[in-house]
């Protein structure tokens, strides 16, 4: 059984809460939980094998650290996602007037059981090992998952309307940038394993994703890293910015690829995102170690192709994982510029994100992080399901190809969704 289809068997398991997380052509499952540390506005618990639930302040990051932290799991490793609506819990991104954001804003587990797939074996920790193994030992026996076609060119117009008011808020000289994103409701319950493996075989992601969290369901592709920490605290991101369709046939790959690289537009969009990026990894890197690299490649990611740029440095002395995700959230490709002034815009803009545009993030007591912008995916809760996808407005957009781009963003994920 290949690593894919191994851990979708794991996901129909039975396990009433996982993540399925995918990095570097190795895919991690972790099933139950152990522990759940949840984030809202003003408290942060944990139930499970120890409960409590504290009131925060300050910084929500250094509260989540002090929560896995206090748990009694030598060597943890937690999983799980962070919605948008964190970031205006941010220093420096609280909107003046605006309502705290409810519900659960994080939601990470400690997992009861992990299994790890890639090019050196599997290996299984904690509870379950035994079952584990004997799923990992069934033969394929199911057939192909059959999808259903949806309709990515819905609600254009609506689109295109603030597409056009966002125009002429950068004009008059609001913000800078602002990603502005519409939602494709899907008329049935979807499958989400079997979308999964689907997608996953026809997309090439930076990460990808499975995730069942409090009753909240995930699958997704993502094209970006927001924010990488190695045990030894150096710190990368990969911004991308600008974006053409990909999968046409060489001649029009080509062809899109070198308008691309010469559109002014597309590399004024990919420059102020880089210089931000550049800017946020200075607040909590020894600033001389900021640096950029392989500054405007470009990267395939399913039916679109990216200009990419990587930002690294080195955590500044006390800074932690955690301040380096605070630092880069909302990644700025998926908000704006400025992020305040661009928050704003979306907050009157958009509709609410949710996990949209957040992160799926994994997180380890040796203090390293990696958390993937959650973009290209479906979504699913409360009995529905939905895709949704963006574009960066500038000054130069227009409501007709920020639209066409949305729909080639959607492609990614939008043949590949399974009824139930």
């Amino acid at each position: 059984m290949n690593e894919l289809r191994a851990v979708a068997a794991l996901a129909r398991a039975g396990f009433e809460d996982y993540v399925v997380y995918e990095r570097d052509g190795a895919w991690t499952f972790a099933g139950g939980a152990l522990a759940t540390i949840t984030l809202d506005a003003t408290h942060v618990r944990v139930r499970g094998i120890v409960e409590s639930e504290t009131e925060w302040s300050g910084s929500p990051g250094a509260a989540l650290r002090r929560a896995l932290e206090s748990l009694p799991v030598p060597g943890w490793r937690a999983y799980g996602f962070v919605h948008f609506g964190f970031s205006k819990l941010l220093s420096g991104l609280r909107l003046r007037g605006a309502a705290a954001p409810a519900g659960d804003l994080v939601r990470l587990i400690v997992p009861r059981t992990e299994v790890r797939l890639g090019a050196d074996g599997v290996s299984v920790s904690g509870e379950e090992q035994a079952r584990v193994r004997e799923i990992l030992r069934e033969p394929f026996t199911g057939t192909e998952p059959r999808p259903r076609p949806i309709d990515v060119r819905a609600d254009g117009a609506g689109y295109r309307d603030r597409v056009a008011l966002a125009v002429k808020e950068i004009r008059q000289g609001q913000y800078q940038k602002v990603i502005l994103s519409r939602t494709v409701r899907i008329p049935y319950e979807a499958d989400l394993v079997a979308t999964y493996e689907l997608g996953r075989a026809a997309n090439t992601p930076a990460r990808s994703f499975l995730l069942r969290l409090g009753g909240a369901e995930a699958a997704g592709f993502s094209p970006e890293v927001v924010v990488t920490v190695t045990p030894e605290g150096e710190v990368t991101t990969q911004p991308l910015a600008g974006t053409r369709a990909f999968g046409r046939g060489s001649e029009q790959d080509a062809a899109a690829r070198a308008e691309l690289e010469s559109n002014p537009k597309e590399i004024f969009e990919h420059a102020v995102s880089v210089r931000t990026a550049q800017e946020e990894l200075r607040r909590v890197c020894t600033p001389e170690s900021v640096r950029v690299g392989d500054f405007m490649g470009i990267k395939e990611r399913g039916s679109v192709q990216h200009l990419a740029s990587l930002v690294n440095g080195r955590l500044a002395e006390g800074r932690t994982a955690w301040d380096a995700l605070e630092a880069l959230f909302p990644a700025v490709t998926a908000s704006g510029i400025p992020k305040l002034e661009s928050l704003d815009a979306i907050a009157r803009l958009d509709e609410a994100r949710g996990l949209y545009s957040g992160a799926v993030l994994t997180a380890s007591d040796d203090g390293s992080l990696d958390a993937a912008l959650v973009l290209r995916a479906v979504y699913q809760e409360d009995g529905a399901a939905w895709l949704r996808a963006g574009a960066g407005i500038v000054a130069d957009s227009t409501p007709e190809r920020e639209f066409e781009e949305t729909c080639e963003k959607l492609t990614s994920v939008a043949p590949y969704v399974v009824p139930a």
